[in-house]
């Protein structure tokens, strides 16, 4: 294992998580509620979901197409480092959005999040070449945790920017934020340079034109959602993994437009979010634990309540108190949420098709994420209340819980193992 090419890849999860933390969970939905959509009212987090929507489903189209260029034209450096710039300079333009210019904060929102989305489709692909099989959960864990880290840091920075503009030579808080935008590019970019210096694409020759690999990901996504039928169990989880993982990115995506919404102070939602951030990495760890104690399912279930009650709590929230709590509630399951989910799938998956079916989860997950800003935003546009479109969040976890209630996961690994045999057994018949 070239430990260099380790270092190199887990930075790049330190560079681009800055995006993921100044850019969608905290610092420009305040500023696209309080500047660029001052003129919008309340409608500005209508807007924001309906843009956040958008966004993901724009991804999610372009997924199996960017996941057949990763796999046949081995240039996987190459357009990493595309998706890359196109989601720093997006997020520098973002200097340039003023009082008002919603439509082009969601536009360059869109385009961001289409950078830093389908830069992670590369990003992932390359695992597999800078770990061996044996080494991927641990190296792929340590660039989770350098990407808490990274956006975190970065996160402070700009937290200590936006309250004490004059320590950086700035005039005011606005123009503080619009420079917190510039040192996400500028941090993206920096970081990422060891990526691109010491990883090398090794081109392979596909035979395919371009234009053939949009059939070829959307042939491959529709065979493989066929296969996965045949494992019932399998498939009843991923039903229900949609529904309570869109209501969990939803509640990240939206908290802060929405506590911003009934009067909080942006400084206190910014360090509530360094809070999630910090509190998150030991919590996913804790839960880790957690989980050999009680059980995969049952801790699923424990983490889905809490996020349950978060929903409930975050209706009634008024200050900024609660808000530090609920933050406080999100970073103790976040991490180990999305951890035991993944580990459960895993553990329904065939064994010799692991890279398959969790790229079709991944794709399908990224269409099911667009559903949950969508239903927060119409509800807050039908109703005029944002309060009634983050209680809207709670039936996302209701029916991805009554679904996971009725996942056997035992039949389910079962399910896996049978088919490992019959697919050893096919090949040694092939091979005799």
């Amino acid at each position: 294992m070239n430990n260099k090419a380790v270092r190199s890849w887990v930075m790049y999860d330190w560079a681009n998580s800055a995006y993921a933390t100044t850019m969608i969970a905290a610092v420009l939905p305040i500023y696209y509620k309080d500047v660029a959509g001052v003129a919008l009212g309340s409608k500005a987090e209508v807007y924001w979901g309906y843009s956040q929507s958008l966004a993901m489903f724009l991804v999610a189209v372009l997924a199996p197409l960017l996941g057949a260029i990763a796999d046949y034209t081995g240039r996987k450096v190459w357009f990493l480092r595309l998706f890359s710039m196109i989601g720093i300079l997006a997020s520098f333009c973002f200097a340039f959005v003023g009082k008002g210019d919603y439509i082009l904060a969601s536009v360059l929102l869109i385009i961001g999040t289409i950078g830093y989305t389908g830069g992670n489709t590369f990003y992932d692909a390359l695992l597999p070449d800078v770990a061996p099989k044996e080494e991927r959960d641990r190296v792929s864990s340590r660039g989770y945790a350098y990407g808490y880290i990274g956006g975190g840091i970065l996160l402070a920075l700009n937290l200590a920017m936006i309250q004490q503009p004059g320590w950086f030579g700035l005039t005011n808080s606005t123009a503080a934020t619009q420079w917190s935008f510039i040192t996400v590019g500028l941090w993206w970019f920096g970081f990422s340079l060891p990526i691109f210096r010491h990883m090398k694409d090794v081109p392979l020759e596909s035979g395919k034109r371009w234009t053939e690999y949009a059939t070829v990901g959307w042939r491959r996504l529709i065979v493989t959602f066929k296969q996965i039928k045949q494992y019932p169990e399998l498939l009843k989880y991923m039903i229900a993994f949609w529904f309570f993982s869109d209501g969990i990115s939803t509640i990240i995506s939206m908290a802060t437009i929405y506590g911003r919404g009934i009067g909080i102070d942006t400084g206190d939602l910014i360090k509530a979010l360094l809070i999630t951030q910090f509190v998150g990495f030991p919590f996913a760890i804790l839960f880790g634990k957690l989980a050999e104690r009680l059980g995969s399912k049952k801790s699923l279930y424990l983490s889905l309540g809490v996020y349950m009650l978060i929903v409930m709590l975050g209706y009634y929230m008024t200050s900024a108190v609660h808000f530090y709590l609920l933050a406080f509630m999100v970073g103790t399951v976040q991490g180990g949420s999305q951890a035991i989910a993944r580990s459960i799938f895993s553990r329904l998956v065939p064994a010799g098709r692991n890279a398959e079916f969790f790229g079709f989860l991944s794709v399908s997950s990224k269409f099911s994420a667009m559903v949950g800003p969508f239903v927060f935003a119409l509800a807050a546009q039908l109703t005029g209340s944002t309060r009634i479109a983050i209680l809207s969040l709670l039936l996302f976890f209701i029916i991805g819980i009554a679904l996971l209630y009725r996942v056997n996961l035992e039949k389910g690994e079962q399910e896996a193992v049978m088919s490992d045999r019959k697919e050893t057994n096919k090949s040694q018949e092939l091979s005799m």
